[in-house]
């Protein structure tokens, strides 16, 4: 959970960059946020550094960066304030178009490789007594959630896009105990929530990212004592 906010924030720092230079923000922040994606992985494994500890100490650069370029440039505040909270107005269709290609990108990566995933997320020690390359795999998840914060980022802002890794998979949990369960629980939740925070947004003149986040915090409450009461029966 906590790489998808230190992504997120890497991928602030590139965008003001990129804004800063006059060049396409989405364009520059996919292989800059891919890069911090692996380089956190190969940090936190081949260093003294503890993983949050590498997370943090990234993600905080690159914010301080993203800052720091914004302060320099000239017109750029308003860019700025839509890709830190989002905001779906600002969507071009060339945005569109990346997004849906990235996402059937990963969702046929994650379908392709649904097994050895599971096995390294499960049990990396077991997954590596059976033969699976667990470090190619933990890359690939490294990868998956780096172009999945990347896709988010327009629409949600990058305070808040890490909320969608983060709630829907805590909200199945809460209602599924199996990984395949979990998976799929998370993914509907994600799509139903997402629809109901935009559709709210709309009718309530209220920021996009901010709305689906709420919205996805209510599943989470909700699922959650529904779970309490289950148990308790």
């Amino acid at each position: 959970s906590m790489i998808g906010d230190g992504l997120s924030h890497v991928g602030f720092g590139a965008m003001a960059v990129a804004m800063a230079l006059g060049a396409a923000p989405l364009t520059v922040a996919l292989p800059v946020v891919i890069l911090a994606a692996f380089f956190l992985l190969r940090l936190s494994r081949g260093s003294r550094l503890a993983g949050d500890s590498a997370i943090a100490l990234v993600s905080s650069g690159a914010l301080a960066i993203g800052v720091v370029a914004t302060s320099l440039s000239s017109g750029s505040n308003v860019d700025v304030m839509n890709y830190l909270f989002g905001s779906i107005l600002t969507m071009t269709a060339a945005d569109v178009k990346l997004a849906v290609l990235l996402s059937l990108a990963v969702l046929l990566l994650f379908l392709l490789l649904y097994h050895r995933i599971f096995a390294v997320t499960f049990d990396e020690t077991f997954a590596r007594a059976t033969g699976i390359r667990a470090n190619l795999y933990n890359m690939v998840l490294a990868l998956l959630t780096a172009v999945t914060i990347v896709i988010g980022m327009r629409l949600m802002g990058t305070l808040l896009i890490s909320s969608l890794i983060i709630f829907p998979a805590l909200s199945a949990m809460r209602i599924s105990r199996s990984f395949l369960g979990v998976t799929i629980g998370a993914a509907v939740l994600s799509v139903v929530c997402f629809w109901i925070g935009v559709l709210a947004s709309f009718l309530l003149s209220t920021p996009t990212g901010a709305s689906v986040v709420l919205v996805n915090l209510a599943a989470f409450l909700l699922l959650s004592l529904y779970g309490l009461l289950r148990r308790h029966k």
